[in-house]
């Protein structure tokens, strides 16, 4: 169809700091569109504006919908860890299609269960399709619509703040039951982090920031900066594990020998500290979600608050006669605390980042 020119359109105003401009009633008319149509504007990178009927966008996508296929020639002079980096780069960039070469069918014999090990413990929503003696095919199914982004922070936020109490609870239990589950959910952690940046990355270069639930795409970086606190938090977690198994292996083996049981008071202050720095972070997590600037303001107030907290703990923990094996893990646990109070923090600040502008703009001076 030809360009056509249907003239200018008056912006005006509600009153309310909205604007309207009508719609060319040939246009309307054309197109089919009625009282309670859906149509979808894409800002381009000129400043100017695309209006797409939701139907018509609908039924192009379907059409013109092509899966992003990349292939990966393992080269058998580099370890198996530089294919599986080169798999994850692509799986973040939003590739639909991995198809992974190998040279020879030894190669494929030596490397293939590492790589369907790997894809299953690392991507959301991977399959292999095909497998040949010397190609495996991997094809990524899940879809934004499937598993919003919003709904995949909250369960990845739910899951490292799990991680890191089973951490501390396994500071006095060392069943190998807390173990497992923190390593189970710090793979999962970074399992949904990763599938967030993906989506996050499939939304910036569509531009599509509506569709993902956002107001503007300055939130695409607001969800990258959550995403990488959350993500340290089950690290920490996993820091802590790591640490007791040594801790707990040294034990077994007679090379450490720790003359004192846990210090039950410093046990107790460290639950206490590491209970307020959880409801803290959760409290932030519920503000960004929510866009509420007051209660992002409280958290912020909140985490300066707890200096006080931090240093009757640190007080405590100087004034014991600590196995300095036991010292150091205790330090360790602190700190995981105290950085998840920091997180808090952050959630709270992008939350103002995020609200401040509408706060600001819409304020009426009396």
């Amino acid at each position: 169809m030809a360009e056509k020119d249907l003239g200018y359109r008056r912006v005006q105003s509600t009153g309310r700091g909205s604007y309207i401009i009508s719609l060319p009633k040939e246009w309307v008319q054309d197109i089919g569109l009625k009282r309670g149509s859906e149509v979808a504007f894409n800002v381009h990178a000129d400043q100017s504006l695309t209006l797409v009927p939701r139907k018509l966008r609908e039924k192009t996508e379907g059409e013109k919908v092509t899966l992003k296929e990349y292939y990966v020639n393992v080269n058998p002079k580099e370890g198996p860890e530089s294919t599986l980096r080169m798999i994850r780069a692509l799986y973040a960039i939003g590739a639909d299609i991995i198809r992974v070469h190998f040279k020879s069918i030894e190669e494929a014999e030596k490397y293939k269960t590492e790589i369907k090990n790997f894809a299953r413990d690392s991507f959301l929503g991977s399959e292999i399709i095909d497998e040949t003696p010397e190609e495996i095919t991997l094809q990524i199914l899940i879809r934004h619509s499937e598993f919003p982004i919003e709904m995949a922070v909250r369960r990845m936020a739910v899951v490292a703040l799990s991680a890191n109490k089973d951490a501390i609870t396994a500071l006095k239990n060392r069943s190998s039951t807390l173990f497992e589950n923190v390593i189970n959910a710090h793979n999962d952690v970074n399992r949904l982090g990763l599938y967030i940046v993906r989506q996050l990355k499939y939304g910036i270069e569509r531009n599509l920031f509506r569709e993902l639930g956002f107001r503007t795409p300055k939130e695409f970086l607001l969800y990258r900066i959550a995403v990488k606190d959350i993500q340290t938090i089950g690290e920490n977690a996993m820091n802590i594990i790591n640490n007791l198994g040594t801790f707990q292996k040294m034990i077994e083996d007679e090379t450490l020998f720790v003359r004192e049981p846990m210090d039950e008071e410093i046990h107790a202050q460290l639950v206490h500290f590491n209970s307020v720095a959880h409801q803290l972070f959760e409290d932030g997590i519920k503000a960004m979600f929510k866009r509420d600037y007051k209660d992002a303001e409280k958290i912020i107030s909140k985490r300066e608050s707890y200096g006080s907290l931090e240093n009757e703990l640190i007080m405590l923990m100087s004034s014991k006669k600590i196995d300095p094996n036991v010292a150091s893990v205790l330090r360790l646990i602190f700190d995981s605390s105290r950085r998840i109070m920091d997180y808090s923090r952050n959630m709270a600040e992008l939350t103002l980042n995020r609200t401040v502008e509408d706060l600001c703009s819409t304020f009426a001076v009396k």
